[in-house]
C-alpha cells in the first residue's frame, strides 16, 4: 500500500456504505411516492426511487466483484 492509497477493505466498506445509503433513500422515496404523494410528484418520486435502487445494486455488485475476483498483490 502506498502513501495515500486506501486499502481494498476500506474501499469495499465505503462502497457498501454508499450502497446502503442509496438503497435506504430509494426505499423512503418509494414509500412516500406510493403512499403520500399523488399525481406527477408521485411518479417522479417512484422513478427516482427506482433509479436509486438500481444504482445501489450496481455499487454493491461492483464492490462484491472486486472482492471476489481481485488479484492479490503479494503473489498468494
Amino acid at each position: 500500500m502506498t502513501g495515500n492509497t486506501p486499502s481494498r477493505h476500506v474501499v469495499r466498506r465505503r462502497r457498501g456504505l454508499w450502497s446502503g445509503v442509496l438503497a435506504l433513500a430509494g426505499l423512503v422515496l418509494l414509500v412516500i411516492g406510493l403512499t403520500v404523494a399523488d399525481g406527477v410528484a408521485a411518479w417522479i418520486e417512484i422513478v427516482v426511487a427506482a433509479v436509486l435502487l438500481v444504482v445501489a445494486y450496481v455499487v454493491q455488485a461492483i464492490a462484491r466483484r472486486e472482492t471476489l475476483y481481485r488479484r492479490d498483490d503479494d503473489g498468494h
